[in-house]
């Protein structure tokens, strides 16, 4: 089971997205549980202040160490990695959401302790000695951590056995082999003079994830050039024509084609 706790100023923010559709059916089947903590319930001070001015100046506040190290301090176990959601952090990606789920892959367990950045971040001696990891979901600046969040518990639950439904689903979506995800077609198969692309119609499997295949390539060449230097360099082959016989066609409507079911 993966377990998660949020630490946030808003967890709101947490709580609502992440129990509606695919992510609520998971809570509710046990694969997950996510629970979102108001950071200011570890505040000891009338006000129930969790941040303070910068040592030796600058603009902003910053997140204090007390609630921070309190709250951690109640929430961890023996196996919990702390996560620090923070621009400076490690750019979130498809293998470090791989590399999260990994413990609850075989029926293991998994616990995370999610802090949520705010206003300028976090005093230093967190980092230094509670956190484990620090991510970053992009090279942008949220309002708050807590949205980031959302992002990472989202993508690495839906890798769980059984969060899906069909477990083929998290195995052909983009970046899952780290390629852009083919164009998709369903019916009718003729619309406002637009075909589906006629291998879909074959019954030939073969060459139905030929087609795939080769405008999943195209597609990632296109819109992510990074993404497909990548693959090509480890996957040469792909562009041996003696190894690869079928070579489908892209896609290219008929301009006569009548409309149907």
């Amino acid at each position: 089971m993966l377990e998660i706790d949020v630490l946030t100023l808003f967890p709101e923010l947490v709580s609502v997205p992440l129990s509606q559709s695919i992510m609520g059916r998971a809570a509710e089947s046990g694969l997950i549980a996510v629970r979102a903590h108001q950071l200011r319930d570890w505040t000891h001070d009338k006000y129930r202040r969790t941040d303070d001015y910068l040592c030796g100046g600058g603009q902003g506040m910053l997140m204090k160490c007390e609630p921070i190290f309190e709250a951690i301090e109640e929430l961890r176990r023996e196996n919990t990695r702390v996560i620090l959601m923070t621009p400076q952090g490690r750019v979130f990606s498809q293998p470090v959401a791989q590399e999260l789920a990994a413990p609850c892959m075989d029926g293991g367990d998994a616990h995370y302790i999610i802090l949520c950045g705010h206003y300028e971040g976090v005093d230093q001696r967190v980092i230094d000695t509670l956190v484990d990891m620090e991510l970053s979901i992009g090279d942008y600046i949220l309002t708050n951590g807590a949205i980031a969040a959302v992002v990472v518990i989202d993508a690495v639950a839906r890798l769980l056995p059984g969060a899906l439904g069909d477990e083929r689903s998290s195995i052909e979506e983009s970046f899952s082999n780290g390629l852009l995800e083919a164009p998709a077609y369903t019916k009718p198969n003729v619309f406002r003079g637009m075909e589906v692309p006629p291998v879909f119609l074959s019954g030939n499997h073969q060459a139905i994830e030929e087609w795939k295949l080769e405008q999943s390539v195209e597609r990632t060449r296109r819109n992510r050039p990074d993404l497909y230097e990548a693959w090509a360099a480890a996957h040469p082959e792909f562009f041996n024509p003696k190894k690869r016989k079928t070579r489908p066609t892209a896609y290219k409507p008929r301009k006569n084609a009548q409309e149907n079911d």
